[in-house]
């Protein structure tokens, strides 16, 4: 009698096992549930140092108010590069200028945003940039296919510089009232580039994006998108990062 009722109690004991397994072995699809290395950032804007700077100082970093609860989310990275009247070492001008202060007015904004600062009286620098490149891939949970690339007037000068440096690293590029190198364009006939200048701008010359979207359809490049308004004077920010489809398009892209 007594092996009887433990031989039930065992059958009784296997099934539960069992029925745990099954409720737990099978993940939805696309689902990962390897959080191992996941460090939880503070949400929203905050100030960071670059462990290696040369001539870019901190940054400005925006973390989606989901971030800490999705742990096994890969997300989507913007780099702006702002304009020449925020360089120095208040990084509260980075986070008012241009993207940076667009998005920071939105806690869901979809993507980590990393907005460093130039070194007071320097220029946009490839090669340190892509120090902190490095460093947002090793230290956030993002997805290394998409990351995008833009900045506005002398950030729109970086943006041409950097994609045209490392055009690998970018899943798409988009230079706002800026200038780059027509005789290297080449480099990005295969890379999605959406451009934006105002007709009228009086700082930089439109002509300067003109020649650089011709000069990469010169080369075979289909991927090439121009946005121009013919009044707007040198902010063609503005519109550029207040228009949804920007974003769209951006998330559209993967390397």
């Amino acid at each position: 009698m007594r092996l009887t009722i433990s031989l039930w109690m065992l059958a009784i004991l296997l099934a539960a096992v069992s029925c745990s397994r099954n409720s737990t072995d099978t993940l939805p699809s696309g689902e990962d549930t390897d959080t191992t290395g996941f460090i939880p950032q503070p949400v929203g804007v905050s100030f960071q140092k670059v462990n290696h700077p040369k001539d870019v100082t901190d940054y400005v970093l925006q973390i989606p108010a989901s971030y800490n609860e999705k742990k096994t989310t890969k997300w989507p990275v913007i780099i702006f590069l702002h304009g020449i009247g925020e360089r120095g070492s208040d990084l509260n001008q980075v986070k008012r200028a241009g993207l940076a202060g667009i998005a920071g007015q939105d806690p869901d904004f979809p993507f980590v945003l990393i907005a460093p600062q130039c070194r007071e009286n320097g220029w946009w620098d490839a090669p340190s940039l892509n120090i902190l490149y490095k460093e947002v891939l090793e230290k956030y949970n993002v997805d290394s296919s998409r990351i995008y690339l833009t900045g506005l007037s002398m950030g729109g000068y970086g943006a041409w510089d950097w994609a045209q440096y490392a055009p690998q690293n970018f899943a798409a590029v988009a230079p706002v009232c800026g200038g780059g190198t027509p005789s290297k364009a080449c480099v990005l006939k295969s890379k999605p580039v959406w451009v934006f200048h105002n007709a009228d701008d009086p700082t930089v010359s439109v002509q300067l994006s003109r020649d650089m979207v011709k000069a990469i359809q010169d080369c075979g490049g289909t991927l090439v998108k121009y946005t121009e308004h013919p009044t707007g004077g040198h902010d063609a920010w503005t519109k550029a990062y207040k228009d949804p489809a920007l974003f769209e398009w951006m998330k559209a892209q993967k390397l």
